[in-house]
């Protein structure tokens, strides 16, 4: 008999502690559906777009970079294309006696430092000059 009250008394502080839980949610879906309602219109589900962030490298890519921080003597062996312990190792190094941040990770500014980036990788946006900021007067005739 003494579990059946235990095991009542552990529902009823349960069913307490829920109450108020539960009424919130049933007051928001009301006040939300009450509010679609005097829109008039039918509502649609907004579909957030998926982040484009930056994708992972290829195993070509990760090769290439490998190649690199052999050449710079900062990596021993072959190329694998995995990006393991010994790479991030290698990069980190090779970071730290370039200047640059030594985080072990891709990024734009040592890929340029390395030879295997576009010129402009880790450069502020170019200033334009007074020539190039006004454009030239032509007459219509």
């Amino acid at each position: 008999m003494t579990k059946r009250i235990w095991l009542f008394t552990l529902w009823a502080v349960l069913l307490v502690s829920a109450a108020p839980v539960v009424s919130a949610a049933r007051s928001t879906a009301a006040t939300q559906s009450s509010v679609k309602k005097k829109k008039g219109a039918k509502s649609k589900k907004k579909v957030k777009p998926a982040a484009h962030g930056q994708k992972a490298p290829t195993p070509d890519r990760i090769r290439e970079i490998q190649g690199a921080l052999n050449r710079e003597g900062d990596l021993d062996g072959q190329p694998t294309g995995k990006w393991d312990d010994a790479t991030v190792d290698a990069m980190k190094k090779f970071q730290e006696a370039h200047g640059v941040s030594p985080t072990g990770k891709i990024d734009a500014l040592t890929l340029n430092k390395l030879g295997l980036g576009p010129g402009t990788a880790g450069k502020g946006a170019p200033i334009p000059t007074a020539s190039s900021a006004t454009p030239p007067v032509t007459s219509a005739h």
